[in-house]
């Protein structure tokens, strides 16, 4: 199978279901964002220490963000098109709440806001937490024009929080103290 397929030498895409759309399409920039947060969180999957035990949480989301992607990426008239494996992200939400708390719990309390840095761990799951909130944007915007199902914002939302837990954390269990912002 060849990577290069020529078709989208002009701007176009295809969808699942064969609509083509511009690749400057809101559909796009959603399920793309989704992409570019994968492979950041490949990146930080190189970089967190065995102490916060979120190596598997990590794939597990990488596949998510597959599935998410797949809804995104088609449009709504087809969306009962997709096999069931394509349309339910495996870690659920008050799973990955539960998660939060316990990375959460292994930092020290907040008093200020947190700039990103400490430990590269840290500082790529903060990377992470801004794509992802990119990708909430980007999925809200194409939420404006097409319906898809509610439980793709919810996890992206509670996974950007999960990830500002994870950045804390790994900074914790390292002994750095957090990069806190502090006015002056």
């Amino acid at each position: 199978m060849k990577i290069y397929t020529r078709t989208g030498d002009e701007g176009m895409t295809g969808l699942f279901g064969g609509d083509r759309v511009t690749k400057s399409h809101h559909r796009l920039m959603a399920y793309g964002t989704l992409d570019e947060l994968n492979s950041v969180i490949g990146v930080l999957r190189l970089h967190v220490s065995e102490k916060a035990a979120v190596s598997e949480a990590l794939q597990r989301v990488q596949h998510d963000l597959f599935v998410l992607g797949a809804i995104l990426a088609t449009p709504s008239s087809r969306l009962n098109q997709l096999e069931k494996k394509m349309t339910t992200p495996t870690w659920e939400v008050p799973d990955m709440e539960a998660d939060i708390d316990r990375l959460t719990h292994l930092a020290p309390p907040m008093k200020y806001f947190v700039l990103p840095g400490g430990t590269p761990a840290s500082a790529y799951a903060h990377l992470a937490r801004t794509v992802c909130r990119r990708a909430e944007r980007d999925a809200v915007v194409l939420g404006n024009e097409e319906a898809f199902p509610a439980e793709v914002l919810i996890y992206i939302n509670r996974l950007s929080d999960w990830l500002f837990a994870l950045s804390r954390a790994e900074n914790a269990l390292a002994g750095v103290a957090d990069v806190e912002w502090i006015p002056r």
